[in-house]
């Protein structure tokens, strides 16, 4: 094989494990076998938990065998043409920068688990990195990727408003070491022995095991609950405020899209003497031409077309072609 097909079969590949474009088939049916795979192999990672179904453990195993094995071939088939991926480093740069994304630290996370660690319980733990491939599958579909749109437009406020939260739960904790810490010193033993309780109560969990008994606790709890339910709203009005302006964003793209798609089937035509339209009415020239006659100018008159008017000789004639 000539290294010109070689290099020709290796971005046809690259181009069917990438997310494909509807007209593309052999992309679009990859795309769609991943998600039903990713799907299977978390299904069986959720069902391998039912002691009810230990009768199924073989074929579970098998299934899970399975999809990883697929996920391995993905992995190594990502790294060899990761160097399309990255057009603009080198082979070695493009793989190695493939490595250290998102994507390929969760591809590796997936597949080591299953060769390597399961012996250890901590790196068991590792198999529920698996569950991130479910975020592939928003990449399939554009309303999902909206919420990453939005959450990279409004990180700098999000940060902001989480940097808020910090504070006050840090503040709400030393504050109720200070008033508690005599009448609780097993509960409040230290500045951030009440973080638990600020967790909780500004998040409105209320698990009740730590609270306050003193009189000035309670009543800086009630302050930190009224000052907690406004902080954690911050962010939830940031995130909503940036979905509405995704969706208008993409309402006006569209809109401007359509306007400017109409402009160019627009055109306009000057009519002279050796014109096949002269004498003929709007109604024919529309038909014979298939377009849709919006304007006739004639001497700087505005004529209306309508379906008997004749065509003359120096007019200007505004249509829009239809498809």
């Amino acid at each position: 094989m000539s290294d010109s097909a070689r290099t020709n079969r290796k971005k046809r590949i690259f181009d069917i494990i990438q997310i494909g474009s509807r007209e593309d088939l052999p992309s679009r049916a990859f795309d769609i076998f991943i998600v039903i795979v990713i799907l299977l192999n978390i299904l069986t990672l959720i069902l391998e938990t039912f002691t009810e179904l230990e009768g199924y453990m073989t074929l579970f195993k098998v299934v899970e065998a399975v999809t990883i094995m697929i996920f391995c071939v993905e992995y190594v088939l990502r790294i060899w043409t990761a160097e399309y991926l990255y057009p603009k480093l080198s082979k070695k740069k493009a793989v190695l920068r493939f490595l250290i994304s998102y994507d390929g630290i969760v591809d590796l996370l997936t597949i080591l688990p299953f060769f390597f660690l399961s012996g250890f319980a901590v790196f068991r733990l590792l198999r529920v990195v698996r569950i991130f491939h479910l975020f592939r599958i928003n990449a399939h579909d554009d309303s999902f990727s909206v919420i990453t749109r939005v959450l990279m437009d409004k990180k700098n406020q999000i940060f902001s408003s989480v940097f808020i939260i910090l504070v006050l739960m840090l503040a709400s904790s030393l504050c109720m070491y200070s008033v508690e810490q005599t009448a609780q010193p097993e509960a409040f033993e230290n500045a951030l022995s009440g973080l638990w309780w600020t967790v909780a109560t500004i998040f409105t969990v209320g698990y009740g095991d730590i609270y306050p008994i003193t009189f000035l606790g309670r009543f800086l709890a009630v302050v930190i609950t009224f000052l907690g339910v406004g902080a954690v709203a911050i962010p939830t009005g940031i995130i909503s405020a940036g979905f509405v302006e995704q969706y208008t964003k993409a309402q006006k793209e569209s809109e401007r899209e359509g306007l400017e798609g109409r402009r160019r089937s627009t055109e306009n035509v000057i009519v002279d003497e050796s014109s096949p339209y002269i004498g003929r009415t709007v109604r024919e020239v529309e038909e014979e031409n298939r377009v849709s006659i919006a304007i006739i100018l004639r001497n700087d008159i505005l004529v209306l077309p309508e379906d008997n008017v004749k065509i003359e000789p120096g007019d200007m004639i505004v249509y829009q072609n239809n498809i």
